[in-house]
C-alpha cells in the first residue's frame, strides 16, 4: 500500500489521470473538479472498467500527475512496468491531496513546466527502462469505417480505391473496417456484402496499396457460431458489455484450441496479403472473469501472440486498449473514444464517439505520442454533412500521428478533398 499526501494551492494545481483504455476520459483536471463517470453500467464495463473507476476522487491507470501550484514541479505516481498497472487514486482535502495505490508505485519529481513536455520526460524514461522499441513511420490510411459502418460493401473498396487513384491521394492502405465478417468472432466467415474478400484484397494491392483489416480478436458475440459451438473457449465470468445488439463474450487465450485459432484466422488474411491490422475492443483481453490476478499477464501473451503470428513487418494499430499495458506491442496507438460525424455524443457519456470527446483525449494524450508508440487521433472526416470538421481538421494536424481518413472520396467538396489530400500529404516523422 503506497499512500503519499501533498500540499497544494486548491486554487490552481491540477491533477493528470490516465484513463484505463484508449476511450476512457483522460485530461487534466482542476483540483476542485470531479471527473466525468460513466453514465450507466455498460459505458462502465467498455469504457472505465468496472473496478478502474470509484465513486469519487481522481483514478489514474498506472499514471497519475499532481502539479500543486503552477510554478512547482510536476508530481507523478506510475507503475515502472507495461506488465504491472496499479489503479492509483487520489481525493482532495481543502489544501492537500492525497494519494494513494495498492500496487507498486514510483514517485518522481519532474521539473518541467510544460506539463506535455514533462509527461514526455516520464514517457522517455519509462520507454527507456523497458526497451520499448522506437515508433516507426506510420503509413496513411483511407478507412470504410466512418462512412460505411457495418453495412460495407466489396464495392464500396472498389470504387474509392478508383478515387483515391483517380484524386493521386497519398494514401498507403487501404483498410476494410467492420462489416466484412458475418458475426463479431467469426472472421473467416465472410458477411454476402463481400462474396469474394480474397479477390478485393488482391485489387488492392494490384492497385500499389498495402491492404488492412480490422478485427476485435478477444470478442465474440452471442450471436457467433463460434460462441455457440465451442462454450468452452469463453473466459468464465468476464463481461465486456454489450455491443452489435447483442451481448458479448471473451475469448480465453490461455486455451490451447483458442490459439490454434488465432492462428488460422491471422495466417489466412496474412496469405491474402493483408499486413496492417487495426485491432479493436483490446480491453475485453484485460477483463479478469473469474481468473483475477492474471488479467494483464494474459492480455499481454495475447496481443504478443499476434505480434509473434504476423511478424515483426506487419503494423498492429491498437483500439480500445488499455494503454500503459500495451506499450512494446504495438505500432500506434488510439488515444481517444471514436470521432464521428456529430459534436457530442448523443449518450452523454465522455467515452462515447463523438469529436468533442475525441479531441479532449487525443490533446491530452499527446505526450505519448512518437515515444511509447504513434498517437492514433482517429480518422479525418471531412465531407460536407460532418459537424465542425474544420475544428476537427485543425486538431488531427496539430496531434501529428497516424494519419486516416473515413469519408467516401466521391462524396468529398471541394474543401473536403483538399482538406483530405493535405492531411495524407503531411508530415510523418518516425
Amino acid at each position: 500500500m503506497v499512500r503519499t499526501t501533498l500540499p497544494i494551492d486548491p486554487a490552481t494545481a491540477t491533477i493528470y489521470a490516465e484513463g484505463w483504455q484508449s476511450w476512457t476520459p483522460t485530461r487534466w483536471y482542476s483540483a476542485a473538479e470531479s471527473p466525468e463517470r460513466p453514465v450507466d453500467d455498460n459505458h462502465r464495463r467498455m469504457g472505465y472498467g468496472v473496478n478502474a473507476v470509484g465513486d469519487s476522487g481522481f483514478a489514474g491507470l498506472g499514471l497519475l500527475a499532481v502539479r500543486p501550484d503552477p510554478g512547482e514541479p510536476l508530481h507523478t505516481f506510475s507503475t515502472t512496468r507495461p506488465d504491472d498497472v496499479p489503479t492509483i487514486r487520489a481525493n482532495v482535502h481543502d489544501d492537500a491531496i492525497t494519494v494513494e495505490s495498492v500496487g507498486g508505485v514510483e514517485q518522481q519529481r519532474i521539473a518541467v513546466q510544460d506539463d506535455t513536455a514533462a509527461l514526455s520526460a516520464w514517457a522517455i524514461r519509462f520507454a527507456r527502462r523497458n526497451r520499448l522499441p522506437q515508433p516507426r513511420a506510420a503509413p496513411t490510411v483511407w478507412c470504410s469505417w466512418y462512412q460505411f459502418f457495418t453495412e460495407v460493401r466489396e464495392s464500396d473498396i472498389d470504387r474509392n480505391l478508383a478515387a483515391i487513384d483517380a484524386c493521386e491521394l497519398a494514401v498507403d492502405v487501404v483498410q476494410i473496417d467492420d462489416g466484412y465478417q458475418s458475426e463479431i468472432g467469426d472472421w473467416l466467415v465472410p458477411s454476402g456484402r463481400f462474396p469474394d474478400l480474397a479477390a478485393t484484397i488482391g485489387r488492392i494491392r494490384a492497385a500499389g496499396r498495402r491492404a488492412g483489416i480490422w478485427l476485435a480478436p478477444f470478442l465474440v458475440g452471442e450471436r457467433a457460431t463460434l460462441a455457440r459451438d465451442h462454450p468452452d473457449w469463453l473466459l468464465p465470468g468476464a463481461d465486456p458489455g454489450r455491443n452489435w445488439g447483442q451481448r458479448l463474450h471473451v475469448l480465453d487465450v490461455a486455451h490451447p484450441a483458442v490459439v490454434d485459432y488465432w492462428r488460422r484466422v491471422f495466417e489466412h488474411f496474412m496469405a491474402l496479403g493483408i499486413d496492417y491490422f487495426k485491432l479493436d475492443f483490446l480491453y475485453a483481453g484485460a477483463l479478469t472473469g473469474e481468473r483475477r490476478g492474471e488479467a494483464i499477464a494474459r492480455y499481454r501473451g495475447g496481443l504478443g501472440l499476434v505480434r509473434d503470428i504476423v511478424g515483426a513487418d506487419a503494423y498492429l494499430a491498437g483500439s480500445g486498449a488499455p494503454t500503459l499495458a500495451s506499450a512494446g506491442l504495438v505500432d500506434a496507438m488510439r488515444v481517444s473514444p471514436d470521432t464521428a460525424p456529430y459534436a457530442e455524443a448523443p449518450s452523454g457519456d465522455a467515452s462515447s464517439p463523438g469529436l468533442g470527446n475525441a479531441i479532449r483525449n487525443g490533446a491530452a494524450r499527446q505526450w505519448q505520442n512518437h515515444v511509447l508508440w504513434t498517437n492514433d487521433p482517429d480518422c479525418l472526416l471531412a465531407r460536407p454533412e460532418v459537424a465542425e470538421r474544420a475544428r476537427w481538421a485543425s486538431h488531427l494536424n496539430a496531434v501529428d500521428g497516424l494519419r486516416s481518413v473515413s469519408d467516401d472520396i466521391e462524396g468529398l467538396d471541394d474543401w473536403g478533398l483538399s482538406a483530405t489530400r493535405s492531411y495524407l500529404a503531411g508530415p510523418a516523422r518516425p
